[in-house]
């Protein structure tokens, strides 16, 4: 499986418009990051995780000419706003599969109504077929999917394990009963908002214990502030098999 990184960025991206925090002024492109989102890609299937509004650029710059189906973790802006993006992929090719909970499908219909309009219907609005889970294993062309439940704050979030790998984004606490599923990874993607605490999000020490209590293989930071620091200098004083992702970064599994 090849997993590529459209974008590693919280709520805001970076830079965040307007900003004069020195790592927005950087000029290390990694420390450049697009709001978060995966791109899955196996045998001859296509998937993303998330689609954010930055999510037609990052189609772009991956150079993805086919999508097979979008698995949401929520239902936030950062990682749904894109969603329209997706209209050259239906129009080629049909329906795109959404993979989502009833949560973010009632927000979706709400959001995008003129997408799921069943009478008066846009002609170029994107087709899309919804297919609901509620943590309970699913396939994606041959692979099993495992949800993961997860606690944003008081929201409940869904990360996923494929094989084993697995993407957690925007967690603040996850459960004993999940983290067994997490168990024996080759690649453990999750979020490090920044050094502070934060309400909703793991900071860096918690994300740092979550893997440390996992012990994946490799594990690899996401969901990235401009707070977190310079990736560069983050880079440098992270534990062995721990690497902050950037934007563009592929790997194979």
């Amino acid at each position: 499986m090849k997993i590529t990184f459209l974008g590693t960025g919280t709520s805001q991206g970076i830079p965040v418009i307007g900003s004069n925090h020195e790592v927005c002024l950087s000029d290390d492109v990694k420390d450049k990051r697009l709001r978060s989102s995966l791109l899955l890609e196996w045998d001859d299937a296509v998937y993303v995780i998330d689609c954010g509004p930055d999510f037609r650029q990052q189609l772009l710059a991956a150079k993805v000419s086919r999508l097979d189906g979008i698995l949401f973790t929520h239902y936030h802006a950062d990682h749904t706003a894109g969603l329209d993006d997706i209209r050259p992929f239906s129009l080629r090719y049909g329906e795109v599969q959404m993979y989502m909970d009833t949560g973010v499908a009632e927000n979706l219909k709400e959001r995008f109504g003129y997408i799921f309009a069943k009478e008066n219907r846009y002609a170029g609005a994107p087709q899309v077929s919804i297919n609901l889970f509620d943590n309970q294993e699913f396939e994606l062309s041959h692979k099993k999917v495992q949800p993961i439940e997860v606690m944003h704050g008081r929201l409940r979030i869904f990360g996923f394990k494929i094989d084993k790998m697995a993407y957690i984004t925007d967690a603040k606490t996850v459960s004993i009963q999940e983290k067994e599923k997490l168990k024996n990874l080759d690649i453990l993607i999750v979020n490090a908002l920044r050094m502070e605490a934060h309400a909703t999000h793991f900071n860096l020490d918690e994300a740092l214990e979550f893997i440390d209590e996992l012990k994946p293989k490799r594990a690899y930071l996401t969901h990235i502030s401009h707070h977190l620091g310079f990736h560069e200098k983050v880079s440098k004083e992270l534990p062995k098999n721990i690497f902050l992702a950037y934007d563009g970064l592929v790997l194979e599994l």
